[in-house]
């Protein structure tokens, strides 16, 4: 039996060859859209993004989406980096969220601010090499060890800005697997690691002759775009930790709240997260992570990595609460992909946090504002206002 060619096959979304990022080629997937669908893009097209700087952002460009951003804050940071009270934007269609981050940042600017530190940096990727034997495997692995010195020539020959810090290794039945970190400067550096890698990997192809080799550029070790306790342990992305100490009179003050109630229901949120398998035994620092990401142009899919995080709370004799989280997987970038689009780069500036030399100062910042929606939310829940507050200002309903 053969099969008979597929003659009803739907047509291919326009596209000009030459230059698909002109206002005409857009125009013509309006018009594509209205033939297919009956909807007419008029809030789509309505955008000051200049279509011709999209390139190498996306594919078939329609126009943008026009997601809602608020301003958060101040927030006041005394980090390694950024120091001083910052704005931050926040691009949500979540009621109340905006209004909770300022909270939480009055509440820790009282205090005297947040204290923040990033402890290390890096990017991942992960080839794994395939042998016929886990002695093979061994044996490559001491190999590799003996000639880092030329595989980190190799490596950085691809960039300018990407260093070659260390490389994990893992042997597992008849592979190898290894994990190349690198340091990325002020990009997030996904791309940058990967090809650096390859070309690593070339190198080893063509020097090794102990045994056949192969290699896959990634054994899934670098767990891009999702999470792993991998991450947790070694980091992907920065490392940072954001720690405050709450005085109890001002809890009492601000929030209705006192302290020891707060660390008695921290105790709770970890104890119930253990038992759910959660990745942070925090409240909910994906919703600051995903508003930041937005409205910075940072990669969203990249909040499954960096939303990772560990809770600390100590009660002090005096009755003060020390609270604190590490975020070991926090992916960001002031530099590259999305980050110079127009309304994404604005956001940067209010952070004073666009360009070069920049990567740690918004690290700290972020850490800082995840900090204070974990505060706000459990304070909420504490003195019994977390529902009537979202029934006050997050109910819009069409």
């Amino acid at each position: 039996m053969t099969s008979k060619p597929q003659t009803d096959r739907a047509p291919s979304i326009p596209r000009d060859k030459d230059n698909n990022f002109t206002e005409s080629a857009i125009q013509a997937r309006h018009d594509f859209i209205h033939d297919k669908t009956g909807v007419t893009a008029k809030h789509i097209a309505h955008t000051s993004q200049d279509p011709a700087q999209l390139s190498g952002n996306l594919e078939n460009p329609i126009g943008t989406a026009q997601v809602p951003l608020g301003l958060a804050g101040p927030l006041r940071v005394n980090g390694q980096q950024a120091k001083g009270d910052f704005y931050v934007p926040l691009a949500t269609t979540e009621g109340t969220l905006v209004a909770s981050y300022s909270r939480g940042m009055r509440i820790i600017s009282e205090a005297g601010g947040v204290k923040t530190t990033v402890v290390e940096r890096f990017m991942q990727r992960a080839p794994v090499f395939h042998f016929a034997d886990a002695r093979e495997a061994c044996a490559f692995a001491d190999w590799f060890k003996a000639n880092l010195a030329d595989i980190r020539v190799a490596a950085e020959a691809t960039t300018s800005t990407g260093h070659l810090s260390h490389v994990e290794h893992y042997t597992i039945a008849k592979m190898h697997y290894t994990r190349f970190n690198y340091t990325t400067g002020d990009a997030a550096g996904q791309n940058m690691c990967g090809k650096a890698t390859d070309a690593a990997c070339k190198w080893i192809m063509a020097n090794y002759t102990a045994s056949p080799l192969r290699y896959t550029l990634s054994g899934a070790i670098d767990t891009d775009k999702k999470h792993s306790q991998l991450n947790t342990i070694h980091s992907r992305g920065a490392r940072v930790v954001a720690e405050v100490t709450l005085p109890r009179d001002l809890m009492l003050k601000m929030t209705r709240c006192d302290t020891k109630d707060l660390y008695r229901a921290r105790q709770v949120s970890t104890l119930g997260g253990l038992h759910a398998g959660t990745t942070n035994n925090g409240l909910h620092a994906a919703n600051a992570l995903a508003a930041i990401f937005i409205a910075t142009g940072q990669d969203a899919a990249n909040v499954a990595e960096s939303q990772a995080g560990l809770t600390y709370v100590e009660l002090l004799e005096n009755g003060d609460l020390y609270w604190s989280i590490t975020l070991p997987s926090l992916i960001v970038a002031t530099y590259g992909g999305g980050t110079g689009l127009a309304t994404q780069r604005e956001c940067l500036e209010m952070l004073d946090c666009y360009g070069s030399g920049k990567i740690e100062k918004f690290c700290e910042i972020v850490a800082g504002t995840v900090l204070a929606g974990e505060i706000s939310l459990s304070t909420a829940v504490v003195s019994d206002e977390w529902v009537g507050s979202h029934d006050a200002h997050g109910r819009n309903r069409p």
